[in-house]
């Protein structure tokens, strides 16, 4: 099988453990996915099947939206929930002190990665050096906040809800903790939904539960859509089996105009999506990429 599978992530699953499923329903080896969600988080998780998966890491990967639920009065280690809690206090907030808070954090910040993340710091996963005691000084880098709703205001259990529009790298759980340190009360964050991802929405997506080894079929989409931000090239039939044998595309001889350096495009023969070129200025050739389909 190939494709792409939107899936609506449940709680409590690893995004590993989402394309295991996938993998044992679909009966094939090559299965990825991209964005990894954490196990409590739940949404968008695009997932490439066969030689799809060569596609992965040129999928649209800008920005996303997500809902999540945070708790004022409390810290934990892993930012989260989940975590083991390290500081309680009071919370004596108005939703207007809240309001001025989320919003002050909207425009691009910066922003310190939890210690519990996939980060590597000298080549070992941060959430490693966590488990194993280890304080390591993580680097702060620029992220952008286009967005932040308040959904709903604080409620009896000191939590409030809220919609926000990230760039890429963004960590919801620091946001979570850093909007509890502005309120100087501590926060964590307990849950997250994400709604957008690699240029799909939340609606497109199929819950775990209804996939299965005889349906699944049904839920596997065109790979294409994966990488349909990218320009298209249209070749001729010798051209496309030159491309899907190993051969080069002369600039002179594709039909496409104000070509940039390295970009990337889709390479097409009639409808079929046959893979990815980029363009090599210095031999004036579109190399290839990768090829998902032949002729």
């Amino acid at each position: 099988m190939q494709g792409l599978i939107l899936l609506d992530k449940p709680e409590g699953l690893t995004s590993f453990s989402a394309v295991s499923r996938i993998k044992r329903a679909a009966s094939e080896k090559r299965v990825g996915h991209t964005g990894t969600l954490d196990p409590m988080a739940t949404g968008v998780l695009p997932i490439l099947l066969g030689r799809a998966t060569s596609l992965s890491s040129l999928m649209l990967d800008a920005d996303k939206r997500y809902i999540a639920k945070v708790k004022l009065g409390i810290k934990t280690d892993t930012d989260d929930i989940t975590g083991e809690i390290i500081a309680e206090k009071e919370v004596n907030v108005s939703d207007n002190d809240l309001e001025k808070a989320i919003n002050s954090f909207v425009g691009k910040i910066s922003q310190t990665p939890p210690i519990y993340s996939a980060l590597k710091k000298d080549g070992v996963r941060l959430y490693d050096l966590a488990r194993q005691g280890k304080t390591v000084e993580i680097a702060s880098r620029e992220i952008e906040i286009f967005s932040i709703k308040l959904l709903s205001g604080l409620d009896e259990n000191n939590e409030f809800v809220i919609e926000t529009h990230v760039s890429k790298g963004t960590y919801i759980r620091s946001l979570a903790r850093d909007i509890g340190e502005k309120l100087g009360v501590g926060a964590t964050l307990t849950e997250l939904r994400r709604t957008y991802a690699s240029g799909f929405d939340i609606e497109a997506c199929a819950s775990l539960e209804k996939i299965n080894s005889d349906n699944i079929g049904e839920f596997i989409l065109s790979e294409e859509i994966a990488v349909r931000h990218l320009r298209e090239i249209k070749v001729t039939e010798k051209q496309a089996i030159r491309f899907c044998n190993g051969g080069q595309l002369s600039f002179d001889r594709i039909n496409i105009k104000d070509i940039k350096e390295n970009e990337l495009f889709r390479i097409k023969f009639n409808d079929k999506l046959l893979g990815i070129g980029f363009a090599d200025f210095e031999k004036c050739e579109i190399g290839i990429k990768c090829v998902i389909n032949n002729i």
